[in-house]
């Protein structure tokens, strides 16, 4: 039977749900209630994900912590589990979403409909995913996931949302049918979709079957690395993000980290040196993938015109970087998964931030401003405004403040959390010593230079070069508890930045022996 402490694993799902699904019912006009419920859920949660974390945080804890709805044992019931990666994941959720809540309730929720149940479901679907041990309930979250990221996106309406959400609808519906086609041919040749048990019986699946077995985990993959970002599927990112509302786009950079999560699993457990024939399938393209969509992402960012279109080229640099580093051990896997849960907390701040910045701008980023239009001023325009003594307003000042932390998480530069992650993967790729892991350091180093000088950028455009004639910058005690919380967990990663790296390495050395996965959820062995 499962354990009283082990229902602790349906709180990050049946709170949101059961708390979306009451918000249905009540009047639109409830707002104050429904902001209520919604911090109460987000608190809950992110308590659960804190509780989950320290647990896995344990060096003496070498199983997971399972749970099988109705006791029905794996693989013939559906069963959760969370271990130290998929604790991590949720952890990371939870702050971005409270974050991201706090932002939406100063003004971003009375922009449409049904605001709360929908960020509450999306909440609820990325926890399923992450939380699931088999593939077929990781579809239905998913699609969860995915129906209320689609609402989203389009809440607030208006042309340039609609054009992007309908472009992100329909990529997103491909992969969602791709994500069918593979898990079918798994199952027909495995005859199980229980992740756990699939890593049981991938090296014992016929010579004449395992090529249409392969077939299947390709067709998957290619699924989960549209929903990553990846070069060359990933184009739909940056224009469905900066199209979508601030707390919005900040809430869905956990999106295509899902995408990454899956990779993730399904590398280290069913792929993993355990499989026999099938042992690291297709891990060589995941790191040639990796490469290129860091390059893509720097060179979007390098285009980008307004800080929030940055920002998106931010997050798909963050996806491909822990992309390029699954082909290496697990010290480089550790530094990785360090980096990207720093990246990601930065990129979501950053949407937050660019919004305020460009709060009453007109044509901030129009098609027709060429790319690097402060070249193009005339250098005089400036002149009475940038006098000696010019007083910066406090909200300019902090926001500016705010921008270089996010710039320098992202880039990678000391002194912040994110210099660790990048300095630890580059001596795991060196300690290797294989040529093709230059390609990827090269690449890590193109990245840091490329955010530099693109965030540097476009901060110096969005804090110094602003208008008389341009509204006063006025930010909500709610964006700036949001802005506030997201770069606090920056700073507190950094901080404690032995200890992060001290949790991702038994992550990673966790990942490294499935056996204890496998262990945990088939024989009832897990906490």
């Amino acid at each position: 039977m499962n354990a009283a402490s082990d229902h602790l694993l349906m709180g990050p799902i049946l709170l949101p749900l059961v708390a979306a699904s009451g918000m249905l019912l009540l009047d639109e006009r409830r707002r104050a209630l429904k902001s209520l419920l919604s911090l109460a859920v987000m608190a809950a949660v992110l308590a659960m994900a804190a509780l989950l974390l320290v647990e896995g945080g344990d060096a003496a804890g070498e199983t997971a912590r399972v749970y099988r709805l109705g006791d029905w044992r794996a693989p013939f019931g559906i069963v959760l589990v969370a271990d130290r990666l998929s604790a991590l994941f949720l952890a990371m959720t939870a702050v971005v979403g409270a974050c991201g809540l706090l932002f939406a309730l100063a003004r971003w929720e009375r922009a449409g409909p049904r605001f709360h149940a929908l960020f509450l479901l999306l909440i609820m679907g990325v926890n399923g995913a992450l939380l699931t041990g088999d593939l077929f309930n990781l579809f239905v979250f998913f699609e969860v996931m995915l129906a209320a990221s689609y609402a989203l996106v389009l809440h607030g309406s208006g042309e340039s949302r609609i054009r992007a959400g309908l472009g992100y609808i329909t990529i997103n519906l491909t992969a969602s049918l791709l994500f069918l086609v593979g898990v079918a041919l798994i199952y027909g040749v495995t005859s199980t979709l229980n992740m756990a048990d699939l890593a049981a019986r991938a090296p014992l699946i016929p010579a004449e079957d395992r090529w249409l077995f392969h077939v299947g985990a390709a067709t998957l993959g290619v699924a989960f690395l549209i929903k990553s970002a990846a070069w060359p599927l990933g184009f739909w990112l940056a224009p469905t993000y900066t199209a979508a509302s601030a707390p919005a786009a900040a809430v869905l950079a956990i999106l295509s980290k899902v995408g990454v999560y899956v990779l993730i699993r399904q590398s280290s457990l069913v792929f993993s040196p355990l499989a026999g024939p099938s042992a690291e399938f297709g891990r060589e393209w995941l790191v040639a993938i990796g490469v290129a969509t860091i390059l893509f992402g720097v060179c979007g960012m390098l285009a980008s015109r307004e800080l929030a279109r940055a920002a998106a080229f931010a997050v798909v640099v963050s996806s491909g970087t822990v992309l390029a580093m699954m082909g290496s051990d697990a010290a480089g896997l550790s530094a990785a998964l360090f980096y990207l849960v720093g990246s990601t907390l930065a990129c979501s701040a950053l949407f937050l931030i660019a919004e305020v910045l460009e709060r009453g701008r007109d044509g901030g980023g129009d098609s027709h401003k060429a790319v690097f239009a402060d070249e193009y001023r005339d250098p005089f325009e400036d002149l009475e405004r940038n006098e000696p003594g010019l007083v910066i307003p406090t909200a300019v000042a902090a926001l500016g403040g705010a921008l270089v932390v996010c710039a320098l998480m992202i880039a990678g530069l000391p002194p912040l959390a994110g210099f660790i992650g990048k300095l630890a993967m580059m001596q795991a790729l060196v300690a290797a010593g294989r040529p093709t892991d230059w390609a990827v350091i090269a690449a890590l180093a193109v990245s840091s230079l490329g955010a530099v000088i693109a965030l540097g950028r476009l901060g110096v455009r969005a804090i110094w070069i602003r208008d008389e004639s341009e509204p006063q910058l006025v930010v909500g005690a709610g964006e700036l508890l949001g802005i506030v919380g997201l770069l606090g967990a920056s700073l507190t990663l950094t901080v404690f930045g032995g200890a992060g790296l001290a949790y991702t390495d038994l992550t990673a050395a966790w990942l490294g022996e499935p056996a204890g996965y496998m262990s945990s959820v088939l024989t009832g062995e897990g906490r």
